[in-house]
């Protein structure tokens, strides 16, 4: 059985890793990730001189990883789930999705610190966004599956309890390791794909 295309999959796959070995090979990493990171404090007044403007850095800070494991295992995700995803919304809702997650992914990570000045980096929140509708999509329904509506309401609201009960345990892990992971950022990008799979489904149906 052949897979499914994905077209907007592979492409902000190819992108993604494309930038991301450029920056290594020309030595810019760190200068990147501050100019291009999203960086909470600058939200709350911070200035940062060379820094791109504050508005596209949700979408920029997707492109810059801390290291290849950290590049792999987002991208990892993305493939094994944005195929599937994008076979069902199409390449445009896919494309919508993963750029409200990575939006929706800032805004949490703001509101859960916005004095932070640690540039946020990585794709994970846009990820978690098209994982979200990927467990909704292909997942298996849980309780009240006689209630189409409420079965869908009761599903949406185990997962989002699922989603964040995990990350804050890996909050708590990773914390003990001495490293830090952008847990809201998860949190918020998941939230938003719950919210948008189900309309981008309709959309997509409706353009077709």
């Amino acid at each position: 059985m052949r897979p499914p295309p994905a077209r907007a999959t592979s492409a902000i796959a190819i992108v993604t890793v494309a930038v991301y070995g450029l920056l290594a090979l020309l030595g810019w990493t760190e200068v990147a990730d501050l100019a291009g990171g999203f960086i909470p404090a600058r939200l709350s007044g911070a200035t940062l001189d060379g820094a791109l403007p504050m508005w596209v850095t949700p979408v920029t800070a997707t492109l810059l990883h801390g290291g290849v494991i950290h590049l792999m295992f987002n991208m990892l995700m993305l493939v094994f789930c944005g195929r599937m995803v994008e076979a069902v919304i199409g390449p445009l809702g896919l494309g919508l999705l993963y750029l409200v997650g990575a939006y929706a992914a800032a805004g949490a990570q703001f509101l859960a610190n916005p004095a932070d000045g640690t540039p946020m980096i990585g794709a994970s929140g846009a990820i978690s966004a098209v994982f979200a509708a990927y467990a909704l999509l292909f997942g298996r329904p849980r309780g009240f599956a006689s209630h189409p509506v409420l079965g869908a309401a009761v599903n949406t609201l185990w997962l989002a309890a699922a989603w964040i009960g995990v990350q804050f345990l890996m909050g708590l892990a990773f914390a003990d390791m001495g490293m830090a992971i952008a847990t809201a950022a998860h949190v918020g990008g998941f939230l938003a794909g719950l919210l948008l799979t189900r309309p981008l489904l309709r959309w997509g149906r409706a353009a077709r």
